[in-house]
């Protein structure tokens, strides 16, 4: 977890640190429709490397955003959501797909 005087003292920086990959806004947009598994979340997210998902999700769940849940079952069951915090990300990712829509049609 990044202690708060390690981040940055611009709020948008702070937002940037955080969320601010492109595989880790993807996440949320996946974790935002439901709980996920690490293979569900491996397939929706084409081009990902195994490594660079584990790493994100893991500084996700260090950073208070994702809640990873382990069922300590044989074969072993992992899954993924979002907290609070991460929940409270929603409308900043309506906004981006809102936007990315309207530069589309704009941009035929």
């Amino acid at each position: 977890m990044i202690k708060k005087e390690d981040l940055p003292e611009c709020p948008v920086a702070t937002t940037v640190q955080l969320i601010g990959s492109k595989w880790k806004l993807l996440i949320l947009r996946d974790l935002l429709t439901g709980t996920k598994r690490y293979n569900e979340l491996k397939k929706s997210l084409s081009g990902i490397s195994q490594k660079v998902l584990t790493s994100s999700l893991k500084s996700m769940v260090e950073d208070g955003i994702v809640i990873r849940t382990d069922y300590k079952e044989v074969p072993p069951k992992v899954e993924y959501s979002l907290s609070e915090l991460g929940l409270s990300m929603k409308p900043v990712i309506e906004t981006m797909a809102q936007w990315g829509q309207y530069y589309k049609q704009e941009n035929k």
